[in-house]
């Protein structure tokens, strides 16, 4: 009897359980190589009738980007060896059509394809589920509550706002010109933008440009930026469990934590300033509204606001998508300013004499610098500001050339070498000032594909105005 009792309990014992686990283990890791192997032949089948520069079998084309500067470069290389496509391998099972040709292009902007949204996922432990993420029902609700926040009537007092970011980054760059020191510029921009995004968008002083390096929430912004951009190069961190159980994985949590705490304080008081208001128009009444006050306030056809949860997701999604992006162009167009110096003086003389006198732009006078506007569009067509855009296929597409893609398949618009596409642009590495150029090349190819100056999508527009007008301030 004992013996018989001392079995079962061994049948049943630790020993047993261990192993039980341990063979669901191995069966679950089969099944999730069995089907990694299964996706990676379905791309390479996808990607027969498009050649391109040889990978390798587990980095893909990882070990060609070098993050030294050069990989721009590299794209513009091979889109000159494989015109129109070619497939780019990010590890062994994530692959990209690259598409870099206006026809091409044209097929994937007309068409209803999603957004492939891998790159944002990464980003989705800061800014949630925010416009940039959100689909269907949920995106086209979102996008028409937060509408408002663009128009023209509500940019308009932004502009003085962002003068006065502009003119504290320019009293640092003068004590660095008595000192005749060299500073990177990227750095100083970067900090305005901010700047100017949390005294537009939130009405917050953040003082960011003078407290950049004891201001906490600035600080977790740029760690969250990094960890983002290295997660995307670094393919093991690819994986959610990998990512999340390195060093890295925890200093964004805690960064996050620290940006959520800022923006959530920052929700709570304006909700509490905002609690005998039910209209935007009696805010408006009172002093300027911002993006907000417009979150706070929208109101659906059903008289339903925003969640608390979706408002805190689309002030750090509106954070994400405008502060980087915008002074990356910034960045640019003075650099381009700097190489051409005759266009440069050009421009200044046309904003003196829109300035008539006045120390600051306004509204009214950003109309009356076409050449400065065509300056900056054409630094942006040599430096977009964003690198690419992707959509995941959801039918077979048909390109152009009789060319096809099967659904499931992942598309990018590389925009360097599309701006750079020699049958579209004459002499495509230079400035072009004539809009004889850009006549001819809107002849040719719709200038909605021929030039892309940012992640263009159904939310482009969104923050369309803001940004140009941040640009030319």
């Amino acid at each position: 009897m004992e013996s018989t009792e001392g079995y079962v309990k061994y049948q049943l014992g630790l020993p047993h359980i261990d192993h039980l686990i341990a063979v669901l283990c191995v069966v679950a890791i089969v099944y999730k190589l069995t089907m990694l192997l299964a996706q990676r032949r379905a791309a390479m089948q996808s990607m027969e009738l498009f050649p391109g520069p040889p990978s390798h079998w587990l980095f893909g084309h990882l070990k060609e980007f070098k993050q030294d500067g050069s990989d721009l470069k590299k794209i513009l290389k091979w889109g000159q060896q494989y015109p129109y496509a070619f497939p780019i391998w990010f590890g062994p099972f994530v692959c990209f059509l690259n598409i870099h040709h206006p026809d091409y292009v044209k097929t994937i902007l007309t068409s209803t394809e999603p957004k492939d949204d891998m790159i944002y996922t990464f980003a989705k432990p800061w800014m949630g589920d925010g416009l940039l993420v959100s689909e269907g029902q949920k995106w086209f609700r979102h996008r028409k509550l937060l509408t408002p926040g663009f128009h023209h009537a509500v940019l308009k007092p932004y502009v003085n706002l962002m003068s006065d970011s502009v003119k504290t980054m320019l009293d640092k760059w003068e004590s660095y010109a008595k000192t005749n020191e060299s500073f990177e510029l990227f750095n100083h921009v970067s900090l305005m933008t901010l700047d100017s995004i949390m005294k537009c968008a939130f009405s917050y002083n953040s003082n960011c440009q003078t407290e950049s390096g004891t201001n906490e929430y600035i600080k977790a912004v740029y760690e969250i930026r990094n960890l983002i951009n290295l997660r995307f190069t670094t393919f093991p961190y690819h994986n959610d469990l990998i990512f999340y159980l390195s060093p890295h994985g925890f200093r964004q949590r805690k960064a996050c934590k620290v940006a959520h705490s800022h923006t959530g304080e920052v929700i709570r008081k304006r909700k509490e300033a905002l609690q005998d208001e039910n209209e935007l128009d009696r805010v408006q009444g009172k002093r300027n509204v911002d993006f907000l006050d417009i979150l706070l306030l929208a109101r659906d056809e059903n008289k339903q606001g925003m969640s608390d949860e979706d408002i805190q997701a689309e002030v750090d999604t509106f954070m994400f998508a405008g502060h980087d992006t915008t002074a990356s162009a910034m960045s640019f167009i003075l650099y381009s300013l700097a190489c051409h110096p005759e266009y440069q003086k050009m421009c200044r003389d046309e904003v003196l004499q829109a300035l008539d006198g006045k120390d600051t732009m306004e509204w009214e006078d950003l109309s009356k610098i076409p050449y400065t506007t065509m300056f900056i569009k054409e630094s942006l067509r040599l430096y977009p500001p964003v690198p690419g855009m992707s959509r995941i296929t959801t039918k077979t597409i048909t390109f152009f050339d009789g060319r096809t893609l099967p659904a499931g398949s992942r598309i990018g618009t590389s925009l360097y070498p599309l701006h750079r596409n020699a049958t579209v642009w004459e002499n495509p590495e230079k400035l072009h000032w004539s809009e004889l150029c850009h006549e001819r090349a809107e002849s040719v190819h719709s200038a909605d594909t021929a030039e892309i100056p940012s992640d263009r999508g159904p939310d482009a527009n969104t923050t369309d105005n803001s940004s140009n007008s941040a640009l030319l301030t």
